[in-house]
């Protein structure tokens, strides 16, 4: 019985060692890849990464900041609109400015009165009041010397009849209309002049200083209705109907960090290609009249050969790529711009990767 056992499992074994055999004896082919790998086009080049963008004179794309702050109220465009300039973009609540420039403009005509009020003294009844005035003045020195003159003839005749001090109050009543006449002529002269010279002055540099206040407000407001500066097309709107914006730009609650508020491209029948040269690779980088480029989308097949555009004379940190203000590694390169014409590849868009070869004619 024992041999037996023995012999059954002998046997099991020999046929699980067969069984694995044939198993582990398969060949597996690989399967294809998803894409076919990046190949250097040229006998001798030098590789980058490469990203897309819109076709500027300078710079990359056009990121909007407002230059004031607010929620926003209306959204004038979406993504992928062709817009042209002086267009509409966003409008953020001016409710406050609009009252401040009101508030100014208001204050700004009150100082605009006040100095007509100024040019146009002396004020016709201010000036009758001044010549009334000088005519009651007038009439008070006659009746003073009329009754000092009486009591100065009754005195002569009669020295008992009247005292000498009435005589000489009557005196000192002559000499008091008379000053009182002289004063009135002088201030009817200073009414009849009209506003001193440096009143008129201040008031005018107050009055301008206003007017340009209404004016700073006024186009403050302006602010508040965000357009496009050139033709082009919006890439991206990082938000929405309500959300709070400011000179930062708006808050992205996934990365927690401040993002333009729109960003915009240039009118998209030529795109660019920002290329990261590494830095050991410099010395490898042909003269630009004799330079040549390709780019190969990933994930596809197709090539398409670039024109080279300008080389931005500054080596960086690569963070274009990664997004990360401080990384381990200081990679830094040089980034070299190409373009091409957009209707040769359709489906590309600003922001994507490409692999780029770059080299020599």
């Amino acid at each position: 019985m024992r041999n037996n056992i023995i012999f059954g499992l002998a046997v099991l074994g020999i046929i699980a060692g067969l069984i694995s055999a044939y198993i582990f004896g398969i060949v597996r082919t690989a399967q294809p890849p998803v894409f076919t790998p990046t190949s250097n086009p040229y006998e001798s080049a030098i590789y980058s990464n490469g990203m897309i963008e819109s076709d500027q004179e300078s710079g990359e794309n056009i990121s909007i900041f407002p230059e004031v702050a607010g929620p926003i109220t209306k959204i004038w465009v979406h993504e992928g609109q062709t817009v042209a300039a002086g267009a509409l973009l966003l409008s953020i609540d001016d409710s406050v400015q609009k009252a401040t420039a009101e508030q100014l403009r208001l204050q700004s005509e009150s100082a605009l009165e006040l100095l007509q009020e100024l040019k146009a003294q002396p004020r016709k009844e201010t000036l009758a009041i001044s010549q009334a005035q000088v005519a009651q003045a007038e009439s008070a020195l006659k009746t003073a010397e009329d009754q000092y003159a009486k009591r100065q003839v009754a005195y002569q005749l009669d020295p008992r009849s009247i005292s000498k001090d009435i005589v000489d109050t009557a005196k000192n009543t002559v000499l008091e209309a008379s000053t009182t006449l002289a004063l009135a002529n002088k201030q009817y002269l200073l009414t009849k002049a009209g506003a001193w010279s440096y009143d008129i002055k201040s008031q005018q540099k107050l009055s301008d200083a206003a007017k340009q206040a209404y004016f700073s407000a006024t186009a403050l407001v302006a602010k508040y209705v965000i357009k496009a500066q050139a033709d082009g097309v919006v890439l991206a709107v990082n938000a929405s109907i309500g959300s709070y914006v400011s000179s930062a730009g708006a808050y992205d609650t996934y990365t927690q960090g401040s993002n333009p508020v729109l960003v915009l491209g240039t009118p998209q029948e030529y795109l660019a290609v920002r290329c990261f040269v590494d830095e050991i690779l410099l010395s490898r980088i042909p003269d630009v009249n004799h330079m040549k480029a390709q780019m190969q989308i990933r994930g596809s097949t197709q090539k398409v050969n670039l024109e080279f555009v300008r080389i931005q004379p500054l080596v960086s940190p690569k963070i274009e790529l990664s997004n990360q203000r401080q990384e381990k590694v200081d990679l830094r390169v040089l980034p070299i711009i190409f373009k091409f014409a957009k209707k040769d590849v359709p489906l590309v868009f600003p922001g994507q990767q490409v692999d780029v070869f770059i080299g020599k004619k």
